[in-house]
C-alpha cells in the first residue's frame, strides 16, 4: 500500500487531489491518504448545500463549503480533525464498508481505544460518534473515505451544520445529527494530533516503515487544474444540488413580504411573492423577472438594480430585498 500526503489543508485541493489519486494514479495499488482541512463544511454529492448549513456561521467564521464526489451526509472539517482516503481495485463493484473502518478499530484498539462500528458506516466511542464515512466506486476502483475527530472545536461541529428552519424543501439526502466526541478525550496520555497520525501509520502498516509518494510536477499541476475547474466553483459546491423549494419571508412596517422560490441546477425555476401588503405595481411581473437567475449572492446583487422595484414596493431598498432573499442581517 502506498501512502500519500497532500501537504495542504485547503479543501478544494485535496478534494482534487484525492479524485485525481481514484482516478489516475498508482492503477492496481492501494492507496492510502492521511490529510486536513482548515474549517469546512463538506456537503455529500446528493445534498441539498443550502440544506445542510448554518449559513450565518459559515459567513461570520469565513467557513468554506465544498461538494466531494461521495454520497452521504454533511461533515465538519478542522484542523482537529484527520481525514483517510483508501482507494483500492474493487472488481465486484460492491459497497463494503467494514472492509476499511475494521483496520482502524484495530489500529485504535492498539492504542488503548474500545471504539465500535455501528450502522453501516459510524464508528463510535462510548455511544458517541468520532468518524463517519462514505464510498465511491466506478472504473473498478473504490474510494472509502472519512473523518477521524481527534481534537476539533466540538462546538463548531454542531454549530456549522445547525441549519436555520428557513422553510427549504428539497429532495436531496439528509444529513444525521449524532452526539460526536474526540478521540483525544479518551487517551491515557495527552499526544498530538501529529503523534497520532503517526501512530495510526504504524499500526496501519503493521510496523513497516512507511514511505510516502508524491505525484510529479505534471500530476500535481493536472490537480491544481481540477480544483480551480471544479472543486472552487459555486456551480459544484452549491449549484449540483436537487430541485428544492425556498420560502423567504420579512415583515416591514408596510406588511409582510414572502418570496417563495423553486430553484433547480442552481437557478430559479419560478417564483411567486405573497404577502399582507399593499401595492399598485405588478407583483407578477416582478417575480417573473427572476426566472433563469442564479441563486447566489453576486447574480441577485447585479438584477435587483434593474427591478421595478419601487413601483411595487416603494419602501423597500434593494438591499433590503437582498438581504431577504439570502436570509442576510439587513
Amino acid at each position: 500500500m502506498r501512502y500519500l500526503k497532500t501537504h495542504s489543508t485547503d479543501p478544494h485541493y485535496n478534494l482534487a487531489f484525492e479524485e485525481y489519486a481514484f482516478r489516475q494514479l498508482f492503477r492496481g495499488e492501494p492507496l492510502l491518504l492521511l490529510w486536513q482541512n482548515e474549517p469546512s463544511v463538506i456537503i455529500g454529492k446528493f445534498q441539498n448545500t443550502i440544506e445542510e448549513i448554518n449559513e450565518d456561521f459559515i459567513r461570520e467564521r469565513g467557513v468554506h463549503v465544498v461538494r466531494r464526489m461521495t454520497g452521504g451526509g454533511a461533515v465538519y472539517h478542522d484542523l482537529g480533525n484527520l481525514n483517510y482516503s483508501f482507494i483500492m481495485e474493487n472488481e465486484s463493484g460492491l459497497i463494503d464498508f467494514s472492509r476499511f473502518t475494521m483496520p482502524l478499530l484495530r489500529a485504535l484498539e492498539k492504542m488503548g481505544i474500545d471504539a465500535s462500528l455501528t450502522g453501516r458506516n459510524d464508528l463510535l466511542i462510548d455511544g458517541c460518534k468520532f468518524s463517519g464515512s462514505a464510498q465511491h466506486s466506478s472504473n473498478k476502483r473504490i474510494l472509502h473515505h472519512g473523518t477521524l475527530l481527534f481534537s476539533s472545536n466540538l462546538e463548531d461541529v454542531q454549530a456549522a451544520l445547525r441549519v436555520k428552519p428557513s422553510k427549504v424543501e428539497s429532495k436531496g439526502i439528509k444529513s444525521v445529527r449524532s452526539r460526536v466526541t474526540n478521540i483525544s478525550d479518551h487517551l491515557s496520555e495527552a499526544i498530538t494530533l501529529e503523534e497520532f497520525r503517526e501512530l495510526l501509520l504504524f499500526h496501519l502498516f503493521d510496523g513497516a516503515a512507511v514511505a510516502e509518494f508524491l505525484p510529479g510536477p505534471a500530476e500535481l499541476a493536472a490537480i491544481e487544474e481540477l480544483a480551480e475547474g471544479k472543486y472552487r466553483q459555486w456551480a459544484w459546491n452549491y449549484g449540483s444540488s436537487p430541485r428544492y423549494n425556498l420560502s423567504r419571508s420579512r415583515r416591514y412596517p408596510f406588511g409582510e413580504v414572502e418570496f417563495r422560490l423553486e430553484v433547480k441546477d442552481g437557478l430559479i425555476q419560478s417564483c411567486k411573492i405573497y404577502g399582507d401588503f399593499f401595492s399598485t405595481g405588478d407583483i407578477e411581473a416582478l417575480a417573473q423577472r427572476f426566472q433563469g437567475v442564479c441563486f447566489k449572492e453576486e447574480d441577485l446583487a447585479a438584477m435587483i438594480p434593474t427591478l421595478p422595484l419601487q413601483e411595487c414596493f416603494p419602501a423597500l431598498s434593494g438591499r433590503q430585498l437582498l438581504c431577504l432573499l439570502l436570509d442576510l442581517p439587513e
